[in-house]
């Protein structure tokens, strides 16, 4: 006799080839490595206006594009390398959101340099420690928080771009700053702290 395959139970967002392993290995598990928080930061402002799928599906074009993220190379980039990266089809060409990339590098630098790392900066906004929801489903995940605006306004002071309160959202739930997967999700369970 042969056991019938119980199925795998994920969030509902996550349906496609890019969405299912994007959510089965990264969505919600806490990152502490400064270089990939900049790439979650840039690319959820990248998202803005668009689907989380049109950025999953230039995301390698991205990290080509932008030196890996290393934000000591991306802080240094000119005109030349903007109008380059503009002419890119495989990156979104919206000339505020290059420019904001350049400037968050920027920014992103001068946090690392008054805290010692951007994860020391960004994970006090948690007190240190993941945020773990019981949700549902999508319908019930929330756009924003009290601690998403409190980052949002921190970092616009800081001369930061494209860090709404719901960006920062998007970007604590990459990051696993919070644990926003349904309850019924296998994920639940193995990302929370």
């Amino acid at each position: 006799m042969s056991r019938a395959k119980k199925a795998v139970v994920r969030c509902a967002w996550a349906s496609n080839e890019l969405s299912i392993p994007y959510h089965d290995q990264e969505w919600g598990v806490p990152v502490h490595d400064d270089r990939v928080l900049f790439e979650f930061l840039i690319l959820e402002g990248a998202q803005a206006g668009l689907s989380w799928n049109t950025i999953l599906q230039k995301r390698t074009n991205y990290r080509k594009a932008f030196d890996h993220f290393r934000p000591e190379r991306v802080a240094k980039y000119d005109r030349k390398k903007i109008a380059r990266l503009l002419r890119d089809p495989g990156i979104v060409r919206n000339r505020l959101k290059i420019a904001s990339t350049v400037g968050n590098a920027k920014a992103f630098l001068e946090v690392k340099k008054e805290f010692g790392s951007f994860d020391r900066y960004i994970w006090q906004f948690v007190g240190g420690k993941q945020i773990v929801n019981r949700l549902d489903g999508i319908k019930s995940l929330p756009a924003r928080t009290e601690v998403s605006d409190a980052m949002s306004r921190d970092l616009k002071k800081r001369g930061f771009k494209f860090v709404g309160t719901t960006i920062c959202y998007a970007f604590m739930q990459a990051v696993g700053m919070v644990n926003d997967h349904a309850v019924g999700c296998f994920r639940y369970r193995q990302v929370s702290q």
